[in-house]
């Protein structure tokens, strides 16, 4: 069947959402499904036509405000889009990651009606649950909505309680590397913040709970494996704390992902919001502990006292008071790494992603629909 892959953010941008859907795409096409992806552009020097292994990309600036102010602007886009609607008949639309581009396809859907499928993925602590808001329309107008965690899924159910009997939940799934796990290092111990340098990810919260766990543990070391926004004020806080032991690696492919993990003892994720992390399938995978944060869907991931260690979110002393209790029972680590992995491949592996997804998009495919109940006003 034809599926219309409207996504947020997509390849060749690097994220955990970028990651899954460069998997999740040529996985269903195998299966059957055929693919168009519309996706914001994310430069002003990126095509606005591509192709990624045989499925064509069609990108639009969605992030220009003068896209939406300027009318002639408005007005261009959404012919593109019907254009593609009317040329692709899409059995299924899939938006995959809210974004403000999500308006173009709601003001567009009648002109191919199909049965709409929304993706939650992201953070969206600080979004106030507006009734009128795009996300609200968006997904009050949704066949269907899936949360990547449970977390995710009852935030958007504060948007739109209609969705509570519409929704469900697939977990993100990962496929083990053919890298093996080697033992965790041990002497010296060896932490790990993996993901981008940005307030989100809490890495600041690290590097504060590092400078007491260095004063504890001699030798132990911090790698930060990332890039972003924060990463110059994160190396002058490491500076100004006197941390010897702190390293910033610069951001890391994700094939030398297995590789980095392991190197290490144990990851850390102080996050202050996170959804679904693919870098905790990632390191449990590997069979390496996580000590995090207990928000949004991290404790789907952690079983704490299992698999790796809870603690409050922005407790730095919290957060060090677990990594020296881990890093003093290295045989306790070891058991929750190897658990860890248990409890990926059998609660998060990828065929378990492919086939939810491959049964959903089937499902809605038999429906019959007549288009959204409401459709946005729009000047033709």
């Amino acid at each position: 069947m034809r599926v219309l892959f409207w996504s947020g953010t997509f390849w060749p941008k690097i994220g955990g959402v970028e990651v899954l859907a460069a998997k999740l795409l040529p996985a269903l096409q195998d299966r059957g499904h055929e693919f168009m992806v519309i996706t914001p552009r994310m430069s002003t020097d990126q095509d606005y036509e591509d192709d990624f292994r045989g499925t064509p990309v069609y990108r639009f600036d969605f992030g220009n405000p003068a896209v939406f102010s300027d009318m002639s602007k408005l007005r261009a886009t959404r012919a593109r889009i019907v254009e593609l609607k009317h040329t692709f008949r899409a059995d299924i639309v899939h938006i995959n990651a809210l974004d403000v581009g999500a308006f173009f396809h709601l003001i567009t859907a009648r002109e191919h009606p199909a049965p709409m499928l929304v993706t939650l993925h992201g953070d969206w602590a600080n979004i106030p649950a507006a009734h009128d808001s795009l996300i609200s329309q968006t997904l009050r107008q949704a066949d269907w909505v899936i949360g990547c965690s449970k977390a995710i899924l009852e935030r958007g159910v504060e948007f739109a309680a209609q969705i509570s009997s519409r929704s469900s939940v697939v977990y993100n799934g990962i496929e083990p590397p053919q890298l093996a796990p080697i033992p965790l290092a041990s002497d010296p111990p060896v932490l790990l913040c993996l993901g981008r340098t940005v307030a989100d990810k809490g890495i600041d919260i690290a590097l504060e709970a590092f400078a007491r766990v260095e004063s504890r543990i001699p030798g132990v070391r911090l790698l930060i494996a990332g890039d972003g926004e924060d990463r110059a004020a994160l190396e002058r806080q490491a500076a100004d704390l006197r941390l010897a032991g702190v390293e910033f690696l610069g951001w890391t492919a994700p094939a030398s992902i297995p590789a980095l993990l392991n190197r290490v003892t144990a990851v850390l994720m102080p996050s202050r919001q996170d959804s679904f992390p693919l870098t905790a399938l990632e390191t449990a995978i590997m069979e390496r502990p996580i000590i995090a944060s207990r928000v949004g869907g991290l404790p789907e991931i952690v079983v704490d006292g299992e698999t790796g260690l809870l603690v409050a979110a922005e407790q730095p002393a919290a957060l060090a008071d677990a990594i020296i209790d881990l890093l003093g029972d290295m045989d306790r680590a070891k058991q929750m790494g190897a658990a860890a992995r248990r409890r990926v491949e059998s609660q998060f592996s990828w065929p378990q992603h492919v086939d939810a997804y491959d049964l959903m998009y089937r499902t809605l495919a038999n429906r019959k629909t007549e288009g959204p109940s409401i459709q946005p006003a729009f000047p033709r």
